[in-house]
């Protein structure tokens, strides 16, 4: 597929309520922005997408390969978000559209809520709040405690449990984390070598793993039962993770003392639709709407970083923290014309490209070259403009998958 930089400038699709800095960006750049406050079904994105060059996407809007197999005009991807479950990486890293999304812009605001929730189970704030709602009295220290000198255990100790274990330390907590790969420990945090060992110390255990499908159902029945009597669990991170009948049963028994998800298997797919739990009515349970980067700082942040990286992808091919094509950090273009091939990764793609070049007179300034399990891609510099002959070979090589001619 070849797509030229100068016919129209790029249209932009942007679903759930991204924030409005994203839309400025665009529009800054002459983009032709539209925006719908909802998540899409796959038979609406379906058609919706024909004519549509970049989308930007939350949490709840889902991309399958059937999105992508009738989506002929897309170029890239935002997930306006941290998770990329939703989206099939890897049907649209065959047809060559990178996937952006925003790692650390929102990780604050998630401690945050955390540790609200910790302080807030660890006083029983919820049952207390309630009781003053439904007009009692009830001032008692009773069940009551503060969070300083206990043991927090942080699974999953990537940017946002890194950032939870320091935030945890300066509040007096003894912190311990279990993590897969080898992370290193912030501060006085002290890795575990099992999940098992975190389980039977920590006072209150708070879930931040990823969403690749191995993490799915990982803490059930087993696990609850593991943990300390009366201790507090707290998820933040995905909803496929917990098996929340078994939630039930080990809150409802007393073993664990109190609850926060913010997370949940099945989600509404826009506001004002019925939310149905196993958890509702629960006593000590917290439960938000996946509001855990819900801040307005968060998200004006996820706004401008993810709309930056697509931009900069349309107008310079660069793909840097691109989470599904290989990755370049490409300098902007100044009086150049540049080529972006996406292409399979085998031996003497790049002899071939030079060779279709220097046959119609093309001089190479500048190449980049990365690539990415079975992906290659090349940026390559050159010093006029190019043929549409030289553009109509490159796309016949055999093992192209996009060209884009930036001019």
């Amino acid at each position: 597929m070849t797509t030229g930089q100068n016919a129209s400038k790029p249209k932009v699709l942007l679903l759930e309520n991204i924030h409005p800095r994203a839309v400025e960006h665009f529009e800054s750049l002459g983009y032709d922005v539209s925006t719908h406050p909802a998540a899409m079904t796959e038979d609406e994105l379906v058609a919706a997408l024909p004519g549509v060059n970049l989308l930007g996407i939350r949490s709840n809007t889902h991309l399958s390969r059937a999105v992508f197999a009738n989506a002929p005009d897309l170029m890239g991807v935002g997930a306006f978000c941290i998770g990329t479950n939703q989206i099939d990486l890897a049907a649209a890293a065959e047809r060559g559209i990178p996937v952006f999304n925003a790692p650390y812009s929102n990780t604050r605001s998630v401690v945050e809520l955390v540790i609200g929730e910790i302080i807030a189970l660890a006083r029983r704030i919820p049952e207390k709040n309630q009781n003053m709602h439904n007009g009692i009295w009830d001032k008692s220290a009773r069940g009551s405690h503060e969070v300083r000198g206990r043991v927090l255990g942080i699974v999953g100790y990537g940017n946002i449990g890194a950032q939870l274990s320091v935030l945890a330390e300066s509040l007096g907590f003894s912190v311990i984390f279990y993590d897969i790969a080898d992370k290193l420990a912030l501060g006085n945090a002290r890795r575990v070598g099992t999940l098992d060992e975190l389980l039977a110390q920590a006072d209150t255990v708070s879930l931040h793993v990823d969403g690749r499908p191995g993490n799915a159902g990982i803490f059930g029945a087993e696990q609850f039962a593991k943990m300390k009597p009366r201790a507090m669990f707290i998820n933040a991170s995905r909803g496929m993770v917990v098996d929340h009948l078994a939630l039930r049963d080990a809150v409802l028994s007393g073993h664990i003392s109190g609850a926060a998800v913010d997370v949940f298997p099945v989600e509404p797919k826009k506001p004002g639709e019925e939310f149905i739990s196993e958890l509702r009515g629960l006593p000590n349970v917290i439960l938000t709407p996946h509001v855990g980067g819900s801040t307005q700082e968060a998200q004006e942040d996820i706004g401008r970083f993810v709309s930056g990286k697509l931009s900069a992808y349309v107008e310079d091919g660069a793909t840097s923290l691109s989470v599904n094509l290989p990755t370049i950090e490409v300098s902007p273009r100044e009086d150049v014309h540049r080529l972006i091939h996406v292409h399979q990764n085998v031996p003497g793609v790049i002899a071939e490209i030079n060779r279709i070049l220097a046959d119609h007179g093309q001089n190479v300034e500048s190449q980049s070259l990365t690539t990415r399990g079975d992906l290659g891609y090349v940026v390559t510099d050159v010093n006029g403009a190019i043929s549409p002959q030289a553009v109509g070979e490159l796309e016949a090589m055999p093992h192209t998958i996009r060209l884009r001619v930036l001019s």
